[in-house]
């Protein structure tokens, strides 16, 4: 009996599958670039350059103002620049994983360190790599690391931090950190391997033990493809690296009776199904196929080497290399038999709706969380499906690096994605939350999304919470609307978990903070104490002043001491003022405000500044039959009796000289300390000089405001 058996990591990991959804979006907005090869496989890039992606081979081939997709190896801060300078829009799609060691290399340059890269030093990630580190070394391998270290950093004590490009094999890294344990006391190690990297490896390497030949597809310029080539080379005694369907030796593989097949990170889908199906057809007599190999989660060897790497604060373990014997006892006894078919389609199925699935957060953008499952396919949280809390950012809730658990919202073979939720799991722990508050008589607090004829719907941790329009807080017949986006206190009155249905209440927290508050006000309230106050309304007499969950009222003669005909022509509701306490009636419950400071008082500003005999400038206010009225000080009137308008002849009323407005010099001829009444005079002015400019500039607009009862009170006396 022949089979068949297929690696589960075989194909695109999530960076190259980003980094290709990027590229066919940014295409869509019009023709485009990549700063070298967006991944090292022909047919991809092919595909894509049908689409408006070109590839250019350096910055001196993109015309001024193009758009540029940074390729998944990154590129260096010199590159970034010079894009910038040419007026490029830059698009990047760097893998998540290559730009955590960038940030990191940074870091360690910013230290003092030496970095030292275990890597191909030509290939374009490395090189991205040491564009963002300072002083670095580049080792392919131990050998190279002794050659290399020993001429360049020959003082042991010398600082060293060690970096991998993230296709490298893990042998190869401990060989390296061997030499450098031995030779170096002070290196620290990074473990910046791809995840989906050795994955595919370890898989590649029990995938040798188990079979006769091993069909490896993908670019042949890949450099994660000729590692998984190397690896199986050194398992499988026939190692075929195929690109394509064309590369296919079929009357070779006719000879053998097990059959593995891997591809590397840039492999797309179709070339692996094109491979597939041309297998297919050319083992007729192949009655079944099984599929046997086991999770490398499980194969973890004890007694490992643990490497501690800062940069995530926990443990990272150096798994080494599967034996045969271990390989083939995870692998035997299983019999199950599978069409070829199937067993493909199994294999690009590895996670269902519905499952619950442990991830590490790759990047976060404004749309979306990507999440590296360990798997083939990229998984990614749509902003919409990790909170319903409008308040909070995506960086409140995930960091770069962190450990998320998700649900599967939907799986999209086609295109290696898996659509996830945060917000779904977190559904039960935030009902069971809203059910507890209810019962405990709870204060939640939420934000109005919402509203609607019968009141607001509040978020409480992405439940919906409505709230009637009586219990809202707000006066009968006020806009509902003005509510929105406002974060609110309330208490849950009613909870209907199978109807998903939960009302709750402003009004009963305001209530509650209300009367306590007025408890507080009612045993400490004195006469002259000050507050800071709300204005809650107005009537054509006064206004009624919140200081503390008890209502004041300021009548318009204590709002100013300017002449106020309305309440409403200086305050409005809603307004911050100071007040105080005039006289309160504790019983009847009420309380007199005033909102006059005494320091303001027009009368006294007048007194500390004018005297009898003084010679001024006033404006003439109003005019009756005996005289007229002229400011003085905003706030402060003199009436210039008809008598003593005119030096030159006799007049029967003051609008024969005078006129409303007008601005006349005037002597104060005497002051009324008792009743606030000044006595102004023109006709003593015809032998008196003009005013000083001391005086006039004693009347300053802004120094004292109007004084209704002077006025109203020299009118009376007038009218006499």
């Amino acid at each position: 009996m022949k089979k068949l058996i297929a690696a589960k990591s075989a194909g695109f990991c999530y960076g190259v599958s980003r980094a290709i959804k990027i590229a066919e979006e940014t295409a869509k907005r019009g023709p485009c670039y990549t700063l070298g090869s967006l991944i090292h496989n022909k047919a991809v890039t092919g595909m894509l350059s049908g689409k408006g992606v070109h590839e250019a081979g350096g910055i001196e081939e993109i015309p001024e103002g193009s758009t540029v997709i940074i390729r998944t190896h990154g590129a260096s801060p010199d590159e970034y620049e010079a894009l910038v300078r040419k007026g490029c829009t830059i698009v990047d799609a760097t893998c998540p994983d290559v730009a955590k060691i960038h940030r990191l290399v940074k870091d360690i340059s910013a230290r003092g360190r030496v970095t030292v890269i275990i890597g191909d030093e030509d290939h374009p990630e490395v090189r991205a790599i040491r564009g963002w580190s300072g002083r670095s070394v580049t080792v392919k391998d131990a050998q190279e690391a002794q050659r290399k270290l020993s001429a360049l950093v020959p003082d042991p004590l010398t600082p060293l931090s060690v970096v991998q490009q993230t296709t490298e094999s893990r042998e190869a890294v401990q060989n390296c950190c061997n030499f450098f344990k031995k030779q170096y006391t002070n290196t620290e190690y990074f473990d910046t391997i791809c995840n989906a990297t050795f994955r595919r490896q370890e898989e590649a390497r029990v995938l040798a033990d188990c079979v006769q030949a091993v069909i490896v597809i993908g670019d042949k310029t890949s450099a994660n493809t000729r590692r998984l080539a190397e690896i199986c080379a050194e398992r499988c005694a026939v190692v075929i690296h195929a690109e394509n369907v064309n590369d296919l030796p079929m009357s070779k593989l006719a000879d053998f009776g097990t059959i593995g097949v891997t591809a590397g990170a840039s492999a797309p889908e179709w070339i692996i199904k094109e491979v597939c199906d041309k297998m297919t057809e050319g083992m007729d007599a192949m009655e079944n196929f099984d599929e046997k190999v086991p999770d490398t989660e499980e194969m973890t060897p004890q007694g490992a080497e643990v490497v501690i790497d800062p940069a995530v604060s926990e443990p990272v373990e150096a798994r080494e290399t599967i034996t045969p014997e271990a390989a083939a006892e995870v692998t035997a006894g299983d019999e199950t038999a599978e069409t070829f078919d199937q067993m493909l389609e199994k294999n690009m199925r590895t996670l269902t709706t519905g499952q619950k699935i442990t991830g590490i957060v790759a990047s976060i953008s404004a749309a979306e969380v990507t999440v590296d499952l360990g798997t083939k396919q990229s998984g990614y949280i749509p902003i919409a499906e990790l909170t319903d809390d409008p308040d909070v950012k995506p960086e409140d809730i995930v960091q770069v690096g962190s450990e998320i658990e998700t649900y599967v919202m939907r799986v999209n073979d086609v295109e290696g994605t898996v659509m996830l939720s945060k917000k779904r799991l977190d559904t039960v722990k935030y009902w069971e939350m809203i059910e507890k508050a209810k019962d405990d008589k709870e204060v939640v607090e939420g934000t109005v999304i919402e509203d609607n004829k019968g009141g607001i719907v509040v978020s409480v941790k992405g439940i919906r919470v409505f709230v009637p329009a009586s219990q809202s807080g707000l006066p009968k017949g006020a806009e509902m609307s003005s509510l929105i986006k406002t974060k609110q206190k309330l208490k849950i009155t009613e909870v209907n978990r199978a109807r998903r249905r939960v009302v709750g209440s402003i009004r009963a927290v305001q209530y509650s903070q209300r009367k306590n508050a007025s408890e507080a006000t009612w045993a400490e309230i004195e006469v002259g104490k000050k507050y800071r106050g709300v204005v809650k309304s107005l009537t054509s007499y006064g206004a009624f002043i919140d200081i503390g969950g008890v209502d004041g009222m300021a009548h318009v003669s204590e709002l100013s001491w300017k002449r106020v005909r309305n309440p409403a022509d200086i305050l409005s509701v809603g307004d911050e003022i100071d007040v105080y306490v005039i006289s309160f009636d504790k019983e009847a419950k009420r309380i007199s405000l005033g909102c006059k400071s005494a320091s303001e008082n027009p009368w006294t500003k007048f007194t500390n500044t004018y005297n009898i005999g003084d010679v001024i400038s006033v404006k003439i206010v109003k005019l009756m039959p005996f005289g007229a009225f002229a400011e003085i000080l905003p706030g402060v009137d003199g009436l210039i009796h008809v008598s003593q308008i005119s030096a030159d002849r006799r007049i029967g009323k003051p609008d024969e000289v005078l006129s409303e407005g007008q601005t006349v010099n005037v002597k104060i001829t005497n002051i009324d300390f008792d009743k606030k009444k000044v006595s102004l005079s023109i006709r003593a002015l015809a032998f008196e000089p003009a005013p000083s400019e001391e005086l006039k500039s004693a009347r300053g607009e802004d120094a004292v405001v109007y004084d209704t009862e002077t006025a109203a009170a020299q009118e009376d006396s007038s009218a006499e």
